[in-house]
């Protein structure tokens, strides 16, 4: 096969995910050598730091690379630094997959600074929180930090974040233990904010003052259309409060309320909105426990 790259100069998107070859370096040299491919799939690859090193080459010297997708190699936070060396030196690169690298704090430090000297990345997927980054970066547009165990300072950290980005659209954290004090910072963002529309709290452990607050926001909030809250244990006092916010905002079209034991109080306050809410298109309640009887059993 890297006999076959070395003659080929054609080819355009290159899909090695998933082989652990020992051969993975031979294949990125005669990437080196020969082709440009616009889009490189490495994830699920295993690639050690020498390998690593070779793609920080290829990425520096080729200038038609914009997307490379890194998932599932742990690269640790040695190997993570070469990777936000090359941001800060690529100009070409609009996607990047980093997600289950285990790039950990000195790493993620890296690459927030690499993200505050790039100004050509679009779209990060990463399970490493870059506050800081947020607060400089004026490109991206979409963040994934699905299930890195933030917690409540982290969730505070990427709400003054949020306060002060203006390009952001899209923010997914979805199992991140955010908490009661974290919903609340990121509700509170949501008063300044004007940009993003989309936002992923699935599985933060909000709770009904979380929903509350929550809902406090998007009352007011003009720009969020899609919010998704499932597994959050927002009771009827959370549904309760939704449903009153679902009266004033203008702008939601999708929300997901998947798994909140919102009890037949909390069912009913959300069903009396729908009959008044002309703005609202998909509405996910499943998995939930609308009747109290049924809880009981």
């Amino acid at each position: 096969m890297v006999d076959t790259l070395c003659k080929n100069a054609i080819i355009k998107n290159l899909d090695l995910r998933d082989n652990h070859l020992r051969g993975v370096e031979a294949i990125i040299e005669a990437i080196n050598k020969k082709i440009m491919p616009i889009s490189l799939d490495l994830s699920w690859s295993g690639l050690k730091l020498e390998e690593v090193k070779i793609l920080e080459y290829v990425l520096c010297k080729f200038t038609t690379i914009t997307s490379l997708d890194l998932t599932w190699n742990k690269l640790g936070c040695e190997r993570g630094k070469l990777i936000a060396d090359v941001l800060s030196k690529n100009s070409t690169l609009t996607h990047l997959n980093l997600e289950n690298n285990h790039i950990r704090s000195e790493g993620g430090k890296a690459l927030a600074d690499a993200l505050c000297k790039n100004s050509t990345l679009t779209s990060l997927n990463l399970r490493k929180a870059l506050a800081d980054a947020l607060c400089k970066n004026s490109t991206l547009t979409s963040l994934y930090i699905n299930i890195n165990n933030i917690g409540p300072i982290g969730g505070e950290m990427l709400a003054d974040a949020l306060c002060k980005n203006s390009t952001l659209t899209s923010l997914n954290l979805i199992y991140n233990n955010l908490g009661l004090e974290g919903g609340k910072a990121l509700a509170n963002a949501l008063f300044k904010n004007s940009t993003l529309t989309s936002l992923n709290l699935a599985r933060n452990k909000l709770g009904q003052e979380g929903g509350k607050a929550l809902a406090d926001a998007i009352s007011k909030n003009t720009t969020l259309t899609s919010l998704n809250l499932g597994l959050n244990n927002l009771e009827s006092g959370g549904g309760n409060a939704l449903a009153d916010a679902l009266y004033k905002n203008t702008t939601l079209t999708s929300l997901n309320l998947y798994d909140n034991n919102l009890g037949s109080e909390g069912g009913k306050t959300i069903a009396d909105v729908l009959c008044k809410n002309s703005i609202l298109k998909k509405l996910d309640l499943s998995w939930m426990i609308l009747d109290q009887k049924e809880e009981k059993r």
